[in-house]
């Protein structure tokens, strides 16, 4: 042992070490601070002179749809009438437009699913209806085709009354 019992005291960080620790930390902050600033979602831009334009109610957008579609029908009757398009093609072009419509207006996959299939997953009548009676006869069987314009009646129904 040696001569001296005197007891010394701990050591003491130096003040270069405090300095670091109070960077790191700020670093650390900024990084947060940016990280959520960076992050977030941001706002329109609106420009001086611009007209807002205020969001269509889900009604409107599903009434213009609908619109969309009777006009849709409209041509092909038309079309059929001025014998641009025979029967079959009439009815086929029928078929496709009320199956793009109940695809775009409820997300069910219409155009590529079979009439079983349709049946099995208990979509509203009037579409089974107007595929059976009107576009299945005149798309697969030979032999004169349903009248188109009795086809396009049964789309505008299937149109004006889903959901």
């Amino acid at each position: 042992m040696s001569g001296t019992d005197e007891l010394y005291p701990p050591a003491q960080y130096g003040w270069g070490w405090m300095l670091l620790a109070l960077g790191i930390i700020a670093v650390l902050i900024l990084a947060g601070w940016l990280l959520i600033v960076l992050t977030k979602p941001r706002r329109g831009i609106v420009l001086q002179g611009d007209a807002q334009t205020s969001v269509p109610l889900t009604a409107d957008v599903l009434t213009l749809l609908r619109q969309e579609y009777h006009e849709r029908i409209g041509q092909i009757e038309a079309d059929y009438r001025s014998g641009t398009l025979t029967a079959r093609h009439a009815n086929l072009e029928l078929s496709r437009v009320v199956r793009t419509f109940v695809n775009e207006y409820s997300g069910l996959e219409a155009p590529v699913l079979a009439l079983d299939d349709l049946v099995r997953l208990g979509v509203p009548p009037t579409l089974i209806d107007a595929l059976q009676r009107h576009y299945y006869p005149s798309i697969f069987r030979k032999g004169p085709a349903v009248d188109p314009i009795a086809g396009a009646e049964a789309a505008h129904k299937v149109v004006g009354s889903w959901h």
